[in-house]
């Protein structure tokens, strides 16, 4: 290995994150320790996420080692991405090397990459050698060595979480004066409206448009191109006369919630908002809307990633939907809010309840592949704590007539590996914003009560 091109030690987390991680350094060339291989191989039976993405590293590097013929491996294997693996990369192209023989030792596998990265940079004193992992702990460990060690950056959405497309915008005071020539019409009860776009008017399909004051106005984008903008004044559910399922908005981002998850030309809402927002309230109450009042949809289908909070408290017994009910707190908490009749006393409630129950499903993430979903309305809750792979495979899951609902807080991620800026939720948010059937709204305002409010703020 001679040259001026970087050399990439990866960790086993590293490929079992992102298998197509082989072929993301773009000319810079990749090693791979044995104890990698080892751990590969002991991760790769089971039905998980890890055990398919494992699964998947090993089919790459078989391709790798095949398309040489089995020659050359101690001299690379050209990192030539396989078909069907879209990836944004450079001019050049890398090399793949292995460790040609073990370490000594059978202590921890981090101190045997360790070991063996080590003797790479000793080899190759003029070539920069870089440790990636995202294990915090043995990037400690490699800096003790005096080796550089980094994350793996690859799989960001973003570089900044600030960044993040929110959804919403304030507009400035002198909105119509920029716009004097503005066509507004009238159709089945909306007011719409027609205008020029200025360059600084960087707007996105379905984003909602507000100005405060006196004046105050809410818009939302229908339609936006390099000159034009067409704009449709925003219901009110705020009054009670347009509540949904009994609940009306208490925000400004509540009203644009509903707005979006009442339209059934938007087939992708994504919800963003800390504890207390309302994201699952107003998920489920358009849901019942549009199930039971409207028959847009025969039923609404909810499931989550089962990350636990605290420790692990065994295996559940019972069915699918037995399985998942221990999971679905939020999900009940809010359903004893939206069937709860002023009328009818306990029997009326049971009758209500029953009738509900019946038309909302509680399914397991695990059990998703495969499967479509025709005419559903589908809430994903806890959607931060899912890979951006995981978001790809349960999205496409969708058929005629489905509308996805993608609920979450970034700030409370329990999967491993997974940050702000690399949960698929994020990811989401930032490839959807382009399209006209999808929209986000991020929640900011905490609705619960004042000791909650507080408690997020203060503690």
């Amino acid at each position: 290995m001679t040259g001026s091109k970087r050399i990439y030690a990866l960790d086993t987390n590293v490929l079992l994150h992102d298998p197509t991680s082989l072929f993301r350094f773009e000319e810079h060339d990749i090693f791979i320790p044995m104890t990698v291989l080892e751990e590969l191989d002991e991760k790769k039976k089971g039905a998980s996420e890890v055990s398919r993405n494992g699964r998947q590293v090993s089919r790459f590097l078989n391709e790798l080692i095949e398309r040489g013929n089995g020659h050359g491996i101690s001299n690379g294997l050209e990192l030539i991405s396989p078909e069907g693996v879209n990836l944004r990369r450079g001019n050049g192209v890398g090399r793949l090397y292995f460790q040609q023989r073990t370490t000594n030792g059978h202590g921890k596998a981090d101190n045997l990459i360790l070991s063996a990265v080590i003797e790479l940079r000793d080899q190759n004193p003029d070539r920069a050698v870089v440790l990636v992992t995202k294990d915090i702990n043995l990037r400690i460990k490699a800096k003790i060595y005096g080796i550089d060690a980094e994350d793996y950056q690859n799989d960001r959405a973003l570089d900044d979480f600030t960044l993040l497309y929110t959804g919403s915008t304030e507009l400035t005071e002198d909105f119509w004066d920029r716009h004097p020539e503005v066509q507004s019409w009238n159709e089945r009860g909306r007011t719409f409206y027609k205008l020029d776009r200025h360059e600084d008017e960087d707007w996105y399909a379905n984003q909602c448009l507000f100005l405060p004051g006196d004046n105050s106005v809410e818009l939302r984008v229908l339609h936006v191109d390099d000159t034009k903008a067409t704009l449709v004044l925003l219901d009110d559910h705020s009054h009670a006369n347009h509540a949904v399922w009994g609940i009306a908005a208490r925000n400004r981002e509540q009203n644009f919630a509903l707005n979006v998850l009442m339209d059934p030309d938007v087939d992708f809402v994504t919800l963003l908002g800390t504890a207390g927002t309302g994201k699952t309230l107003l998920a489920l109450a358009a849901g019942l809307a549009q199930v039971m009042d409207q028959q847009r949809y025969r039923e609404i289908i909810m499931t989550r990633a089962t990350v636990s909070v605290g420790e692990d408290i065994g295996f559940l017994p019972g069915t699918e939907e037995e399985k998942m009910t221990p999971w679905m707190g939020a999900l009940t908490d809010n359903l004893e809010v939206l069937a709860n009749p002023e009328e009818g006393g306990s029997w009326g409630r049971q009758a209500t309840n029953d009738l509900l129950a019946s038309r909302i499903k509680i399914r397991s993430l695990n059990f998703m592949r495969g499967r479509t979903f025709l005419s559903r309305y589908l809430i994903i809750d806890e959607a931060q704590n899912l890979t951006p792979k995981q978001m790809k495979t349960l999205i496409t899951r969708a058929g005629p007539g489905t509308k996805i609902v993608c609920l979450g807080n970034v700030e409370q991620i329990d999967t491993p590996y997974l940050t702000e800026t690399t949960s698929g939720l994020t990811y989401a948010v930032d490839r959807f914003k382009h399209w006209e059937h999808s929209a986000h709204i991020t929640l900011r305002r905490g609705e619960r009560s004042r000791l909650a409010d507080f408690a997020s703020e203060a503690l």
